[in-house]
């Protein structure tokens, strides 16, 4: 094959495996099962049904807590819409109801930037599904009289001044033992939970299932986030549990949409966790419990600020996906850059310039080359139509030729390579970064993570993407390749309108740099071609 296309080639390979890609996510999303319902028992509100205790009789997990009992599971999400509340806790940031099984029965975000559709107050958790610090013995009997048993708590009502703190006493008489939960909130989100037994049993403890406050489904992770004693992360998305995952001493448990988080954490200790598998095999964390179990927890939007304030550990539950190595450092300089400007649009339009600074050496040295190779087109056409049929003659003649004008059929390619990591990395953080929800950019943008509401940025993303495929040289002489560049740009804006406006204004911008920087080695090329024009007119006269 012809080395002189490969960097177009490459181009085109890229768009198409992200279009293939983009594709492939939207078509596994929208056929997964549908998640379905439970049925209404006919029991009381305070009644929940539940089996004997499942042990999994596999392990797989190289770091699994082997022995260990195994969370009861119900018939049906141990949790109904009317539940009692027996306590409330307020701040300016959030609403917190806990409902007369000891659970956090409802989170309730008050900023208005994470207002619904409707602009309601946004609600964090589903009312039908399994809850926050739900407890769950092993003992199926003692299970079922913990869930006919209400708690009591020592506040009913409490607000919570910024920076405060305060402790809520709640509990639960049972016939063997007495369950005592004692949280501490404070106005960040995060709490202290410490629960005792007067008389020892085998119980489990969850993080509850994962908020359901976004309902974005395209190209979004979701499920339970696990970092071990080992400090490896791992992450079992919807649609993928087991059932019988297990993992000890683990210091922090995440279940996790989008942009929430309901988290358990004992960064000293560790923990044993335990994997439910529930609905279309989604996960259920559960936190092996003790007589006397000491216990850090979260529960809001996956803030950097706040989570690295309260431990700079606990960022390790904001998770990017396959590209999170490049993601995080990817994050953290355009944070820095946000704190510093003031504003997220204007931090990710320099965040792109930047990472074009760093590659320009390496783009500038590709161009020249794709520039030289274009002017050398028609001998290389002459060479193969002179040797087409002597192949290995033809390749020798086209290295002489390469040699002879420093030509490298090779050098812009780890540019475009570099790119395909930067571009999915920085799509990932634009995507799920919680900082862009309510952050505004110039005129008509007031919300970074949704469409652009005029289209505008596509547009001008299209645009300048076609204006950009009319400055760069090409060899491609192939019809059906020409075709298909010529409708990339259309066909990448429709695509892009969908795409949240950060990521569209990071393309939007790349493309304007690389326009200006197409420019620029243009004018170069010229004056370096000039130079060598004169120096062989020189040679040649003596």
């Amino acid at each position: 094959m012809d080395k002189t296309d490969l960097n177009k080639r490459l181009m085109l390979a890229f768009f198409l495996s992200f279009i293939v890609f983009v594709g492939l996510e939207y078509y596994m999303q929208h056929n997964k099962p549908q998640e379905t319902t439970p049925k209404q028992n006919t029991t009381s509100a305070k009644e929940t049904p539940v089996t004997t205790p499942q042990t999994p009789t596999k392990v797989e997990n190289a770091s699994s807590v082997e022995n260990a009992p195994a969370p009861a599971k119900a018939n049906s999400a141990p949790v109904v819409a009317t539940a009692p509340i027996i306590s409330t806790i307020t701040s300016k940031e959030f609403n917190i109801e806990i409902d007369h099984l000891g659970r956090i029965g409802q989170f309730t975000l008050l900023d208005d930037k994470y207002n619904t559709k409707e602009n309601e107050k946004l609600k964090i958790f589903d009312n039908t599904k399994v809850k926050p610090l739900e407890v769950r013995f092993s003992d199926a009997t003692l299970n079922q009289e913990a869930f006919k048993t209400s708690y009591t708590a020592s506040i009913k009502e409490a607000h919570l001044d910024e920076n405060g703190k305060i402790e809520v006493v709640l509990t639960q008489q049972l016939s063997t033992t007495t369950l005592t939960k004692t949280i501490v909130f404070n106005s960040n989100g995060g709490y202290t939970l410490d629960i005792k037994l007067s008389t020892p049993a085998d119980y489990f403890i969850t993080t509850g299932y994962r908020p359901t406050a976004d309902d974005t489904e395209f190209m979004i992770v979701k499920g339970a986030l696990i970092r071990d004693g080992d400090k490896i992360i791992s992450t079992i998305e919807d649609g993928e549990s087991e059932g019988d995952e297990k993992f000890k001493n683990a210091s922090l448990v995440s279940a996790f949409d989008r942009y929430y988080t309901s988290m358990l954490y004992n960064l000293d200790e560790g923990m044993h966790i335990s994997i439910l598998k529930i609905e279309d095999d989604n996960p259920l964390i559960f936190v092996q419990g003790e007589p006397e179990l000491h216990l850090g927890g979260f529960i809001g939007p996956k803030d950097f600020k706040v989570l690295n304030d309260i431990n700079p550990q606990l960022t390790d539950a904001i998770e990017y996906g396959w590209f999170t190595f490049l993601a995080k450092p990817f994050f953290a300089i355009t944070l820095w850059i946000c704190n510093y400007v003031g504003n997220w649009g204007w931090a990710i339009v320099l965040f792109t310039l930047l990472i074009k600074l760093v590659l320009f050496p390496l783009s500038y040295k590709g161009m020249m080359s794709m520039q030289k190779l274009k002017d050398l087109a028609p001998k290389m056409k002459e060479i193969k139509d002179r040797y087409g049929k002597d192949p290995m003659k033809m390749n020798q003649h086209m290295m002489e030729l390469y040699r002879k004008h420093d030509a490298n059929p090779m050098g812009g390619c780890l540019p475009m390579l570099l790119q395909i990591p930067v571009f999915f990395a920085l799509y990932r953080v634009l995507l799920n970064a919680v900082e862009l929800q309510g952050a505004e950019w110039i005129l008509w943008i007031e919300d970074l993570s949704k469409l652009d509401p005029y289209f505008i940025l596509p547009i001008l993303m299209g645009a300048s993407m076609y204006l950009q495929q009319k400055l760069t040289p090409t060899t491609i002489t192939d019809p059906l390749q020409q075709k298909i560049f010529m409708y990339l740009p259309l066909i990448l804006t429709i695509f892009f309108v969908t795409f949240p406006a950060g990521l569209v204004l990071y393309w939007f911008t790349n493309n304007l740099l690389s326009i200006a920087q197409q420019y620029f080695i243009n004018i170069q090329y010229e004056k370096h071609k000039a130079i060598e024009i004169a120096t062989h007119k020189k040679h040649k006269d003596k």
